[in-house]
């Protein structure tokens, strides 16, 4: 039986959950990376980040290569990186609104202050 629509974009949202698979992606939006850069970069223990690439290489949102004795991931298809950078536009203007609301409130603080 086929997993409802809504049920397989939630397991996406939950694979995004958790903020050293966010990193991962980031990271891997400029291109492949091995191993040793990734734990370089996200400075996670060995251990934790091989769990991480596991999760996303499970959900198919990385794609794992030999090369010798390393390994090399890379994103699965250009829509992860898609899919990050409209995140980034999300939080953007989610954070300008709420600074527009801050600054009004100030506003009003700064009024009833002077009445």
């Amino acid at each position: 039986m086929a997993v409802p629509l809504y049920q397989a974009k939630a397991e996406l949202f939950r694979t995004l959950g958790h903020p050293a698979r966010i990193r991962v992606l980031e990271i891997l939006q400029d291109g492949p990376r091995p191993v040793r850069d990734l734990l370089a970069a996200i400075e996670i223990e060995p251990s934790s980040l091989s769990q991480q690439l596991a999760v996303l290489r499970r959900t198919q949102m990385v794609t794992a290569m030999r090369e010798g004795n390393t390994v090399v991931y890379a994103l699965s298809t250009p829509d992860v990186a898609d899919l990050l950078r409209t995140a980034r536009r999300i939080l953007t203007e989610m954070i300008a609104d709420q600074g527009e609301l801050l600054a009004e409130l100030r506003e009003q603080g700064a009024e009833v202050a002077g009445s």
